[in-house]
């Protein structure tokens, strides 16, 4: 002991009993850490991870809006489906528009702008 330069570390020395106790003192919280680490990898690296689920979460956000629209543009078209089919005034402008057509008795008058040089 007089040689030793950390007295206090002199331990006697284990049976083979005492080493397997000590190892299974030690082996439940290494199997735990490893678990807690291996879940951690899923959370953070794995399929349906966190990052994956803040692009999908924003692929829906894009989605949602897309719809908005298209659902805003099915409105007006509902309404133009509807006032076709209830008024006469809807078609007749649509034909006066679209296909350039004029009643019987008109006369149709085109005003061209001025040309600029």
């Amino acid at each position: 002991m007089e040689g030793s330069l950390l007295p206090f570390l002199n331990f006697p020395p284990l049976t083979d009993f005492q080493v397997i106790f000590v190892w299974q003192d030690k082996w439940l919280p290494i199997v735990l850490i490893t678990l807690l680490g291996l879940l951690q990898y899923r959370l953070w690296f794995g399929k349906n991870s966190i990052p994956d689920y803040l692009s999908r979460e924003q692929e829906v956000k894009t989605q949602a809006q897309q719809n908005a629209n298209l659902a805003q543009r099915n409105a007006l078209l509902n309404a133009d489906i509807t006032d076709l089919k209830v008024g006469l005034e809807a078609i007749e402008e649509r034909a006066r528009n679209e296909l350039g057509l004029i009643k019987q008795g008109e006369t149709f008058y085109r005003i061209l702008p001025p040309e600029t040089k």
